[in-house]
């Protein structure tokens, strides 16, 4: 069987449920994971899913701020809402779908503008949870284990993951501090980056781009923010991996752009 799965920062699923609806039309993943659906959990749209196929629900939420939710058409068990340092942020859901393949669902604190967590609390929160990150998987799970890790990173590891390595090497998303701690919870079980087993640098890949630019795709200052990590014993069924940057151009589109793998199990 073919396992399709999408991580998409959809920025309000309330307000962007017609994007969603358009997306999982056209593309017709098996699993769909958002972040940022800023919405607490009773008003989450599971009616427009329900609709569409994607019955199976892992969803944190919370008023205004924040959120991930995955929907799949595959049964799930074990869901599981997780608080990371203290904080009842609804950054991280995960469940296991029927066939034992579990599914982490992470958004991760985007850090404020100044790298310095001495001056900017925002950013030592971030790096407090990368490290938490690091910590909780290398402690309660092996590389053996079948897993898949997706979401919002709001890190760019790579010089190839952005439009200019040497102009945003002190811009929040590409530091090297954030790129190393990234780059632990990665090491912390083995991760296979998925995206870039299909898409090996230096082709430059980004799925983000500011809502300030007039015309995202003539600048096409963009970052890669937006992740799908394997554990070793799925990387050999990584088949396929599409960035539809076209959603970007859509009306009132997310600044993020959804990224589906398939896996050939």
């Amino acid at each position: 069987m073919t396992l399709r799965l999408t991580t998409w920062n959809i920025n309000s699923v309330r307000l962007r449920i017609d994007l969603v609806t358009r997306f999982l039309e056209k593309v017709q993943p098996d699993v769909i994971c958002l972040q940022e659906t800023k919405v607490p959990d009773p008003l989450f749209p599971v009616k427009a899913f329900n609709k569409l196929g994607y019955e199976h629900h892992a969803i944190a939420g919370q008023k205004g701020y924040h959120g991930v939710a995955t929907l799949s058409r595959i049964p799930m068990e074990n869901v599981t809402r997780r608080d990371w340092c203290g904080k009842e942020d609804a950054r991280h859901v995960y469940a296991t779908l029927e066939g034992g393949i579990t599914v982490h669902n992470f958004y991760v604190p985007a850090g404020g503008d100044i790298p310095d967590p001495a001056e900017n609390e925002k950013f030592a929160h971030k790096m407090e949870f990368l490290d938490d990150m690091t910590g909780w998987f290398a402690g309660n799970y092996k590389p053996k284990d079948k897993m898949i890790l997706v979401g919002d990173l709001n890190v760019a590891p790579s010089e190839f993951d952005v439009w200019s390595h040497k102009q945003l090497l002190k811009i929040v998303s590409h530091t090297p501090i954030e790129v190393e701690k990234l780059t632990a919870v990665q090491n912390s079980i083995d991760w296979v980056d998925a995206v870039r087993h299909m898409v090996p640098e230096p082709e430059k890949l980004f799925s983000w781009w500011s809502y300030r630019s007039r015309d995202w795709r003539a600048s096409n200052r963009g970052r890669r923010l937006d992740h799908i990590w394997v554990t070793p014993p799925l990387q050999p069924h990584i088949s396929k991996m599409h960035i539809l940057d076209e959603a970007r151009d859509w009306e009132k589109p997310s600044d993020h752009a959804p990224i589906t793998v398939d896996l050939e199990l």
